[in-house]
């Protein structure tokens, strides 16, 4: 299983308790959509790019995105600690199906943004998990603009098409083509 094949489903905080109990962060929407997985990769801290399964024997929910997971085969707190800032990860069929014209960041890579006045306007690159809120990059003559992923904004997308349609706010696209242009006035 390679990282291409899978999505980051969180990591692991720290051992809890004595017999191989973890404390999990998840980054995801709904922390109980995931508390009958089966097995889950690591990608351990003294090897990041390698993926390694770890046959799972519960997952306890803890409130919000947090779980206590327990691995098969971890039995003590001494096997726990060195999988403690491991990443999770899991095969993108994995994945909860979605509400219709909602999509998962990876599948729009590559679609052609349409705003709802300009038209089309560029391609979606990437996207960006700022600690604010998470941002897609597009190429926009020849520059790379970021717009905050918000329904406000950004409204759906055409699997079919490989179109994302957005709502540009005013004057966003210019303040990239023309940075020096809107300075602030009260700024130092």
């Amino acid at each position: 299983m390679t990282r291409d094949e899978c999505f980051e489903l969180g990591f692991i905080v720290k051992p809890h308790g004595l017999k191989g109990l973890m404390v999990t962060q998840l980054d995801v929407d709904d922390a109980a959509t995931y508390d009958k997985l089966k097995t889950l990769y690591l990608a351990l801290p003294a090897a990041p790019g390698t993926l390694t399964p770890y046959p799972i024997e519960r997952v306890n929910p803890q409130g919000g995105l947090r779980v206590l997971l327990k691995l098969r085969g971890i039995e003590r707190i001494e096997e726990a600690e060195p999988l403690r800032g491991a990443k999770l990860w899991l095969p993108l069929a994995e994945l909860p199906p979605l509400a219709e014209h909602q999509f998962y960041f990876h599948d729009v890579i590559g679609f052609q943004v349409i705003d709802a006045k300009e038209g089309p306007l560029g391609v979606v690159e990437n996207f960006y998990e700022l600690p604010q809120q998470d941002v897609l990059a597009m190429r926009y003559q020849g520059q790379e603009v970021l717009l905050p992923v918000v329904d406000e904004l950004v409204s759906h997308a055409d699997m079919e098409a490989k179109q994302l349609f957005v709502n540009m706010p005013e004057g966003l696209l210019d303040i990239y083509l023309n940075p020096g242009a809107h300075k602030n006035p009260n700024a130092d």
